[in-house]
C-alpha cells in the first residue's frame, strides 16, 4: 500500500512539475509557505526535510522493495523518525545504516519493531488509531497539530515532532491514552526551544 502511494506521490510531483506554470508555483509555494508558517520549522528546514525523506524513499526502494514497503519515516530538523515491521535484526540494522549516509540526517530513531507482518485488522486497528488520535489533536485547540506526526505499529502510538510546551505535550499524551485500544506511547517530541 506504501508502495502505491509513492508512486501516487511521485506521479503528482512529475505532473505538477512538467505543467509549471507561473500561476501554479505560486498557489504551490504560497500553499507551503502557509504550512510552514504554521510548523516550529524554518522553511530551510521543511525543504531540507522533504529533501531527506525523498532520499531516504529512494535509498530503501533501491535496497530492497520490501524494505521500502514495511518501513516508514517521519523528519523533522534532520531527525529521523523510522517506524514499521520488518522481519529481521538484520533488517532493521540495514533500514538505520541506510538512513545514516544521507547527507543532513542528524539522528535515527530506529522503532523498527521486528516480527510477522501484521495482520489485516492489526493494520486496520493502527490505522484507526493514528486517525483517531489525529482528529482529536486537530479538534483541540490548545494543540498545534500541525507539529505532530503520529504512527502507529502493532498499537503502539509513536508521536514525534515538536511541542509548544510540556502542557501542550500533556495534553496530546491524555488524548492518545483515551484512545481504545493503545497499548503503549512512545515519544520522540521535543520542545520548542529545547532543540
Amino acid at each position: 500500500m506504501k508502495f502505491f502511494g509513492f508512486v501516487a506521490v511521485g506521479g503528482a510531483l512529475l505532473f505538477g512539475a512538467a505543467g509549471c506554470t507561473p500561476v501554479g508555483m505560486v498557489i504551490g509555494g504560497a500553499a507551503t509557505a502557509g504550512v510552514t508558517a504554521a510548523q516550529e520549522r524554518s522553511m530551510g528546514n521543511a525543504v531540507d526535510d522533504a529533501g531527506i525523506k525523498v532520499q531516504i524513499l529512494n535509498d530503501l526502494l533501491q535496497e530492497n522493495e520490501k524494505l521500502f514497503a514495511d518501513v516508514s519515516t517521519s523528519v523533522v530538523e534532520g531527525r529521523v523518525l523510522v517506524t514499521g515491521e520488518v522481519p529481521t535484526h538484520g533488517d532493521r540494522e540495514k533500514a538505520s545504516e541506510i538512513i545514516w549516509k544521507i547527507d543532513g540526517v542528524r539522528q535515527v530513531l530506529n522503532e523498527l519493531q521486528v516480527g510477522d507482518r501484521e495482520t489485516v485488522s492489526s493494520v486496520a486497528s493502527d490505522s484507526w488509531i493514528s486517525t483517531k488520535l489525529k482528529a482529536r489533536l486537530l479538534q483541540d485547540l490548545d494543540v498545534r497539530h500541525i507539529n505532530y506526526s503520529i504512527d502507529t505499529v502493532n498499537q503502539i502510538v509513536y508521536l514525534f515532532g515538536i511541542a509548544q510546551d510540556q502542557s501542550e505535550l500533556d495534553r496530546v499524551f491524555r488524548h492518545a491514552k483515551d484512545i481504545s485500544g493503545v497499548r503503549k506511547i512512545i515519544s520522540h517530541v521535543v520542545l520548542k526551544g529545547s532543540r
